[in-house]
């Protein structure tokens, strides 16, 4: 299975609300890097960790696919 064809397959439930979760945690990270208050450096720092790990997780569960799609064929087989 292509990465593009993993990408555009269906995703569970679950890794969808995760993804959900994901971009929310990069929303909330956003939001606090860029106010217009000076906030101390440990928030900051701590918004900077929920952005990668709401970016990870994101990423990750738009990866996953249903288990129906996992036997198909791949190129070259």
């Amino acid at each position: 299975m292509k990465i593009v064809e993993r990408i555009k397959a269906p995703t569970p439930k679950f890794f969808k609300i995760l993804r959900s979760i994901g971009l929310a945690l990069l929303a909330i990270s956003g939001i606090i890097v860029a106010a217009p208050i000076i906030l101390p450096a440990t928030v900051v720092a701590v918004a900077g960790y929920m952005a990668v790990a709401g970016g990870v997780i994101s990423a990750v569960s738009q990866m996953t696919v249903a288990e129906e799609n996992l036997n198909k064929p791949r190129d070259g087989d």
